[in-house]
């Protein structure tokens, strides 16, 4: 499964910030690991420390209870919203506005940026057991 996959179903993945996923949901979501998104920084960390990051989410992930599993699960499960598109057409129509004005300038104009769009309800507090 791919990472969105595995979050509308509530099970956490592995990605890192060189992909479209990673950078998303690291804009989104405040704290992404507690929602058992786990981003492995490839950009700015050598492979040795992308590797050591990358094993020190899974020695945390294998430490985690039953009851906190169950707790990071409801709470990847509950990002499903961010991945729908009610919430993602709002990014396709601005990369085809932008790809657009890029091909023809002339006729299309430059599409306004659009901000992230933070939303209030997925910024929760890290679960205090969950790391």
């Amino acid at each position: 499964y791919t990472p969105a996959e595995c979050t509308v179903m509530g099970i956490p993945s592995v990605t890192t910030n060189l992909s479209g996923f990673g950078c998303f949901m690291a804009q989104q979501i405040s704290v992404p690991h507690s929602y058992g998104i786990y981003i492995v920084d490839r950009r700015f960390k050598s492979p040795d420390e992308s590797i050591d990051q990358l094993t020190g989410y899974l020695h945390d992930f294998c430490k985690l209870t039953r009851r906190q599993r169950v707790i990071q699960r409801n709470r990847t499960e509950r990002l499903s919203e961010l991945l729908d598109w009610n919430h993602l057409i709002v990014y396709y129509k601005y990369a085809r506005r932008l790809s657009l004005h890029k091909l023809h300038p002339e006729r299309f104009p430059e599409p306004v940026p659009i901000e992230p769009q933070r939303e209030v309800s997925f910024h929760y507090s890290r679960d205090r057991k969950s790391g």
